[in-house]
């Protein structure tokens, strides 16, 4: 009954003080909304960024030809390097290469598919069968092109799924014909990706069948492979090593800027994760510097509380009231005001966040912002913890209050 008379006073002596409580209040609550707020944006941001990563596979490295800038072995500088199948071979020899695949766009890229009365032009491609670990292609029906199909030059495809109910509706795809450029080619499976709509509207063939049905030679225009488990230094080693090989095999410098370009997209994700780490780090720094303005915020207001309560504190003290339970009563009243405003700006913080969320168009800014929970937990505690402490100062005060001199300022 005691702890219970204790708590009831703490509440009445709040209520009493409405306008003081409610300041109180605001400042803490506002300090974790504000972090809150800007952890979910830099969360937000961070989706974004990792969703350009989302359609291929991050262990990959992506090589394109292109031309010559320094002479070498008397080859003037300027000449165009051109890959070819014997590159795949090549490259797919190298330790630490996964799958690998080679890319041969049809010029123009995008094509008019026909199949009966119907015909829409579609980005169609011709790879290898590592091409489906590189995209990370889904197959949602059929099967995806296999070695076989690139030995015998089979004209099979496998399209994306908006494509089949564009031509078939809800009808089974699977060996229906389209026509490409004149040629029929066989439909052996359909696939979604996660990468988004643009990823579905392809069309992928075998590539050797593409290279000899329009007179490409052999060519190959991108080259791609992955790296399984490497590390990143490991992938950058592996990266020099397929760059010497190419140079050596095209006749260029292995130092050449411009004869190949490559993207090694382990890499390029490792600097967005180092990137977003020091943003994260910034933001809790602006986060935590608003939340100990919101903290002295605290004191401050139960200073002033105690320097008003004089008397009352004085009273106390002549009727028993030890040093302990007077810094007990302080600091429960700011827990009670903390927590409660905290807490209050914790659940106003995801609220808007979730609200923001489900309003927000597409946009390639800020995808899905949402704060992990446990860390706003983690954050409010600490918020309590140093209100707590920013409370000794006036509580210790408060406990060092004569009653002789307090009754006498009455």
């Amino acid at each position: 009954m005691l702890i219970l008379d204790r708590w009831i006073e703490i509440f009445e002596t709040l209520r009493r003080n409405k306008l003081r409580t409610a300041l109180t209040g605001l400042s803490v609550g506002w300090g974790i909304l504000m972090l809150i707020i800007l952890l979910g944006a830099g969360q937000g941001l961070q989706n974004q960024a990792e969703t350009n990563f989302k359609d291929d596979a991050v262990n990959s490295i992506w090589i394109r030809p292109g031309r010559a800038a320094l002479p070498f072995k008397g080859l003037r500088p300027g000449r165009k390097i051109r890959f070819t199948n014997a590159e795949i071979d090549a490259v797919r020899r190298v330790p630490g290469v996964e799958h690998i695949t080679g890319r041969f766009y049809l010029r123009g890229e995008e094509y008019t598919v026909t199949h009966g009365a119907k015909n829409a032009s579609f980005d169609v491609r011709a790879v290898n069968p590592g091409h489906q670990y590189i995209e990370k292609t889904i197959i949602t029906s059929g099967r995806y092109i296999n070695e076989t199909d690139i030995d015998e030059h089979r004209k099979v495809a496998v399209i994306g799924n908006p494509i089949s109910e564009f031509f078939f509706g809800s009808a089974d795809p699977i060996g229906q014909y389209l026509t490409i450029r004149g040629i029929q080619y066989k439909i052996i499976g359909t696939f979604t990706d996660e990468g988004g709509e643009g990823e579905l509207q392809k069309i992928f063939l075998p590539i050797t069948t593409a290279q000899r049905a329009y007179n490409a030679h052999g060519e190959v225009h991108h080259l791609m492979f992955s790296v399984g488990h490497a590390s990143l230094q490991r992938s950058e080693a592996i990266e020099r090593r397929v760059v010497s090989l190419l140079a050596q095999r095209l006749n260029f410098a292995d130092s050449d800027p411009r004869a190949v370009r490559v993207r090694n997209n382990l890499k390029e994700y490792s600097k967005v994760k180092r990137i977003f780490s020091i943003i994260r780090t910034f933001l809790w720094i602006v986060g935590i510097g608003t939340i100990t303005a919101s903290v002295i915020g605290v004191s401050n207001i139960l200073l002033i509380s105690v320097a008003e309560r004089t008397v009352e504190i004085g009273v106390r003290k002549a009727l028993g009231a030890t040093p302990i339970s007077i810094v007990s009563m302080i600091l429960k009243e700011a827990l009670v005001v903390t927590g409660l405003a905290g807490y209050l700006g914790l659940v106003t913080g995801v609220g808007l966040l979730e609200l923001f969320n489900h309003f927000l168009p597409n946009n390639e800014y800020i995808v899905n912002p949402e704060v992990d929970l446990g860390v706003a937990l983690i954050a409010l505690g600490m918020l309590v913890i140093a209100a707590m402490l920013a409370g000794l100062v006036p509580a210790m005060r408060a406990a060092r209050v004569s009653p002789i001199v307090a009754l006498r300022n009455e």
